[in-house]
């Protein structure tokens, strides 16, 4: 289920996928959700995809192999529609199965894996679709509600101890190592989950973008349940 106590004005709802794709993200407004209450059982392709690591991509060849029960077949017939919708779009769609992703511990203070609210950036227009089908949904936090890590005094602080060029080369330091993409939830943030079975567009920041990019991250996942999640 959605917390739709704190969605706050930067999330705007649709209720079909080209109304998805074609609302441009506007104001404070940079994250667009699809909401749908999706029939079939997903997790029976969960259990039945062969794993490979914590975290294995499903082909869509993979997927109509697997032998599936009616509840089944309606599940892998809504990641097959979803999937040829994004691609008709323009998306690379990816279907993983995901135990866990790895956890970034090079620098103990600040973590840059995907457990960290962090932003998308890309050097085209593009922006992230995602959709969790099954197991823990990811989350986005109003831009108000987090802070940049990198502004954080403390935290500039400990990243100027690992930085040993001039001072004008800093900013650029920060980006190569993605320290600029992470943020911080404020002490009196309410994260949103963004449910199952909803398909959303997360702003990207890239140089064209009228909007700021939208913070997200990925679910601590439950131990012995993996997670369903399509992403592009």
């Amino acid at each position: 289920m959605i917390d739709f106590s704190h969605t706050g004005e930067h999330i705007h709802y649709v209720t079909n996928f080209q109304d998805l794709v074609s609302t441009p993200f506007s104001g404070a407004i940079n994250a667009i959700g699809w909401t749908r209450k999706l029939p079939g059982d997903f997790s029976e392709i969960v259990n039945k995809v062969a794993l490979s690591g914590n975290i294995t991509v499903i082909e869509q060849a993979e997927l109509y192999e697997l032998q599936l029960s009616k509840q089944g077949q309606l599940a892998r017939e809504i990641l097959l529609n979803d999937w040829k919708m994004l691609q008709a779009h323009g998306a690379s769609p990816i279907l993983n199965v995901i135990k866990y992703y790895d956890q970034d511990d090079t620098y103990p203070f600040f973590p840059t894996d995907v457990y960290s609210f962090h932003v998308d950036r890309s050097p085209i227009p593009v922006d992230t679709f995602l959709c969790t089908y099954y197991g823990e949904s990811s989350e986005i936090l109003p831009n108000s509600q987090g802070k940049k890590k990198v502004l954080i005094p403390e935290i500039r602080d400990e990243l100027k101890k690992l930085y040993d060029g001039p001072a004008e080369g800093f900013e650029s330091f920060l980006s190569e190592h993605f320290f600029d993409l992470h943020y911080q939830a404020k002490p009196d943030a309410h994260p949103i989950s963004l449910g199952l079975g909803n398909l959303w567009r997360l702003a990207v920041d890239h140089p064209e973008s009228q909007v700021p990019p939208c913070l997200h991250r990925a679910p601590k996942e439950k131990p012995g349940q993996n997670r369903l999640l399509m992403i592009c």
